[in-house]
């Protein structure tokens, strides 16, 4: 095994509190979206996933199904997805336990946000073929696991130009101190307002999102991706993401949140980049951020 391969063994990264290494949470899902369960205790053969942990042993695996066939977010003995039927896996990495996801169509995968350990995200996605990896925006916890998922797959890494200098620093003390897995990678390609990104069935429109950084975005589920969203730091369950930290901005954040509420349907499920998963739903009518006359707080 490589160095850099027992650097990321497990795709978690170890840095989680009483022995958790996985968080996933149960989200609506319709026929076309098998998607995630809630984490537990692993064994040591199984310290990375966020479906439902198995103490010990080699055939326990680290994923459940909800009595779906295929249902797995972690990626390990499970089905693959049958024809016409997308899938959402997904992985809690890296210290500040950030959501990364694997959204599969028709054998095609799109990974979005791997913050850290690319190399065991790809070691639990070896019956897809990794397609592209997007980064929601340039913060170290999302893009510190890029460089190493890149050279494992091959995959074409996508990020707003804006975000580009920041993503480029990651592996670098970040204004907390902390440091991640590496430096991102060059992107392939620049993503801004309108580009689709398409695999197998399914295609995500690109909403710019500035506020939490410069280039943040938001990915919009269509075709059988529909219902979907990542949304990366911008909006949390009865949150947002900050806006006091290098290049975040409380009045483009207002701007963005009010942009979301007419662009994203009250039906959407929405995959934060920390945390619980929630709906569009649920937001408008209970999240702080996105009622009237808000003011900040000094953080957000």
């Amino acid at each position: 095994m490589s160095e850099e391969e027992k650097k990321h063994e497990g795709c978690c990264g170890g840095h989680h509190e009483d022995g958790h290494c996985c968080s996933g949470h149960d989200h609506g899902h319709d026929e076309h979206h098998e998607c995630c369960g809630r984490g537990h205790e692993h064994g040591d053969d199984h310290e990375c996933c966020g479906g439902h942990g198995h103490e010990g042993g080699n055939e326990g695996g680290c994923c459940g199904n909800h009595g779906h066939e295929g249902s797995c977010c972690c990626g390990h003995h499970h089905h693959t997805p049958s024809d016409g039927e997308d899938q959402v896996r997904m992985f809690v990495v890296g210290q500040l336990q950030t959501n990364c996801y694997a959204y599969i169509s028709q054998g095609e995968c799109l990974v979005v946000d791997p913050g850290a350990s690319g190399v065991g995200i790809a070691k639990h996605l070896e019956d897809v073929r990794i397609k592209s990896i997007v980064a929601t925006h340039g913060h170290g916890d999302h893009v510190g696991g890029v460089l190493s998922l890149q050279r494992v797959t091959g995959a074409r890494f996508m990020m707003h130009e804006a975000d580009v200098e920041l993503a480029s620093h990651a592996g670098e003390a970040s204004e907390q101190g902390r440091t991640y897995d590496n430096n991102a990678p060059a992107p392939d390609q620049l993503l801004c307002e309108g580009d689709v990104i398409e695999l197998g069935t399914a295609r995500f429109r690109v909403i710019e999102a500035p506020g939490h950084t410069p280039g943040g975005i938001v990915l919009l589920g269509e075709g059988t991706a529909l219902g979907l969203a990542f949304v990366g730091d911008t909006l949390f369950k009865g949150s947002c993401g900050r806006t006091d930290l290098a290049g975040g901005s409380h009045e483009l954040m207002m701007q963005t949140l009010a942009r979301l509420k007419e662009l994203v349907p009250a039906h959407t499920t929405l995959l934060c980049g920390h945390g619980d998963i929630t709906t569009m739903e649920d937001e408008l009518a209970y999240n702080p951020w996105l009622q009237d006359g808000v003011v900040s707080d000094g953080i957000h």
